[in-house]
């Protein structure tokens, strides 16, 4: 019965700690030689930041969907309009925009730079934008 105990006290204890490393791995293990240290993975780097379009819009349509070979310009309402060229971020802008993409088109600027999905992101990190659902339900 004490043999039992013995095993059973045996079998409980946790193994000895490694020792502690020293200075010097040579000296720690003799006749081994040390391995480099583990290289540590390298970091990704930071994604590209998106080249946003100029906010100097040249006189006429702001905007122009491109479906295909078909370019059409979007057309807004004066007030509209007026608001866009301060704030391309702002939600009425984006609201057409977003339209035309739906339609399976890209949307271009007068001097022809695109206003992708990627530049979207960028406008709404610029303002806070709140969408109500039809239930009364609000998300971000």
């Amino acid at each position: 019965m004490a043999a039992a105990a013995v095993l059973l006290v045996a079998a409980c204890q946790q193994p000895a700690p490694p020792p502690p490393a020293a200075a010097d791995p040579q000296a720690a293990r003799p006749g081994v030689v040390a391995s480099a240290p583990a290289a540590r993975p390298a970091a990704s780097p930071p994604p590209a930041k998106v080249a946003l379009p100029r906010r100097d819009f040249l006189p006429g349509p702001l905007y122009y969907c491109a479906i295909g070979d078909v370019r059409a310009a979007i057309e807004y309402e004066p007030r509209v309009e007026s608001l866009c060229r301060k704030h391309p971020e702002m939600g009425p802008c984006q609201y057409e925009r977003n339209a035309c993409r739906v339609k399976g088109g890209r949307v271009y600027t007068a001097r022809g730079e695109e206003v992708s999905p990627g530049v979207e992101k960028e406008y709404d990190q610029a303002v806070v934008r709140v969408r109500f659902q039809a239930d009364g339900g609000a998300k971000r």
